[in-house]
């Protein structure tokens, strides 16, 4: 996700307005570790997109009938898998690269025979 993505701009009011939530439900999602928005240096919270992000996902779990611990174990859960995939994604682009790259020196060290005559000489005979 681009910076301004998590760029904080949005006050608490609203924020709950974007999100269709009492300002309450904000607060108490984020004493549940739920959020983490960003404060200011008077201390207010400060949402982003990112946040928006977050909160509907624990509307969509809310909905579903998980509790809001369930939540933050899944939420974690799948913050560790997104982590682990990008990983992933990032050594096999690696492991890609050196595969081509010992390929590509392979290449040079082949010397084309087409063009060349062999002379096989039976040792045996000699």
């Amino acid at each position: 996700m681009n910076e301004r993505h998590h760029h904080a701009v949005y006050v608490i009011s609203v924020f709950a307005e974007l999100a269709g939530v009492h300002p309450q439900t904000l607060r108490n999602y984020e004493r549940n570790g739920l959020l983490s928005p960003q404060r200011t240096s008077g201390g207010s919270r400060r949402f982003s997109e990112a946040d928006l992000v977050a909160l509907r996902r624990i509307q969509d779990l809310t909905n579903e009938g998980v509790n809001l611990e369930g939540v933050k174990r899944i939420m974690r859960l799948e913050g560790q898998l997104a982590e682990a995939q990008g990983q992933l994604a990032t050594t096999t682009s690696e492991a890609r690269a050196q595969v081509t790259e010992t390929h590509r020196q392979y290449r040079r060290d082949l010397v084309p025979v087409h063009n060349t005559m062999a002379l096989f000489i039976d040792a045996q005979h000699r």
